[in-house]
């Protein structure tokens, strides 16, 4: 039998030259937006990777290690898959604005828009309201579009212009428009009314029995809004259903919903960001059901950082925003996937 023929490693001349402008760009935009974040007065910090939790969203999953002390003791820890725990400490410890590019891990995720190591740029403002992060995602958005000279954002047949007046549209607006739910019909008290929302959504989706809440807001969203967000011009989908509001504070005068927004191009989320929750007691309890849900689909748990949930009883209000760089740059350069804009692949990946 003949023996297969060997792939070539990433690094072989002829295929590295095919991502080599790619790169180039991406150290450009790098400048870019550190001279942006040193000129608007932001400290840039380095967050330690390993962490005794990684942070306690259901369906986030990291990678683990076991650290040998000098005692010989082992301990486990995890790969961080956000620095947003250590970068909140320091907001608690008196930085105002800081900012990270920051090596992230996360489980399970591979794809033309995912890898299981990547880079996260996220930064904090300290004593300002995510309407101010917002304008910061717009901006870094548009200066990465102007530095690489793409003109346009493409991707998969939809095209966005990242220099234009970005649509505002919240989720519940967004629900009507591209779903016909009245998703905030089915939220009552903060919670999420389950059977309300399998019969709105019914139709739209393939509802199961042991679906929650979220599953099936899920489920919507990734099938007929997110398609539909950021075409012609970023899309920036805010006011989150309260179920969904992770790390974010309840808007004032409406607890359906609250201050958590994500940013789109071409159908693709390039950025996360809340208005800050600061009550430790009500992020206890959302990490604790976050952890719960965990143990029931996947038979694990992680620790609560009970030395963050002091930070957060600590901080000042703020706002805060992750964006994935890597996205940004393939759509900045027009690349096809991620993988053709970082300088190595994943371990073991011979493209």
């Amino acid at each position: 039998m003949q023996e297969p023929a060997p792939v070539s490693p990433w690094w072989d001349r002829a295929k590295y030259l095919d991502r080599q402008p790619f790169l180039r760009a991406r150290s450009a935009v790098t400048r870019a937006i550190r001279d942006w974040f040193a000129a608007a007065d932001f400290a840039e910090v380095e967050t330690a990777i390993l962490q005794r939790s990684p942070g306690n969203e259901t369906h986030l999953h990291a990678p683990r290690t076991e650290l040998l002390g000098s005692d010989g003791e082992r301990s486990t820890l995890f790969l961080r898959t956000s620095p947003e725990f250590a970068c909140k400490k320091l907001l608690a410890a008196g930085e105002a604005r800081i900012f990270e590019f920051a090596r992230v891990f996360r489980d399970r995720e591979r794809g033309r828009l995912h890898l299981p190591e990547f880079t996260m740029l996220e930064w904090y403002r300290a004593g300002e309201p995510y309407e101010a992060v917002i304008a910061d995602c717009v901006a870094l958005i548009g200066l990465a579009a102007r530095t690489t000279g793409v003109g346009a954002f493409g991707y998969r047949g939809r095209s966005a212009d990242p220099l234009a007046r970005p649509e505002m549209l919240t989720v519940a607006d967004a629900f009507d428009r591209y779903a016909g739910i009245d998703l905030l019909g089915t939220i009552s008290g903060g919670k999420g009314d389950r059977d309300a929302l399998a019969r709105a959504a019914d139709s739209k989706v393939r509802v199961v029995a042991d679906d929650t809440w979220s599953d099936i807001f899920s489920k919507v969203l990734v099938e007929h809004v997110e398609p539909r967000l950021g075409e012609g011009r970023l899309t920036v989908l805010h006011e989150y259903p309260a179920p969904e509001a992770a790390l974010a504070r309840s808007k004032a005068g409406d607890p359906r919903v609250a201050e958590r927004f994500e940013v789109y191009a071409c159908g693709v989320e390039l950025a996360n960001g809340f208005g800050e929750l600061t009550d430790a007691a009500e992020q206890r309890l959302r990490f604790t059901a976050e952890m719960d849900e965990k143990q029931r689909r996947y038979g694990e748990r992680y620790p609560l950082d009970e030395d963050f949930l002091a930070a957060v009883a600590r901080m000042p209000e703020a706002s805060g925003v992750a964006l994935g760089f890597d996205r940004l740059v393939m759509l900045a350069t027009g690349a096809a996937s991620v993988d053709q804009v970082v300088w190595t692949p994943p371990a073991g990946e011979a493209s």
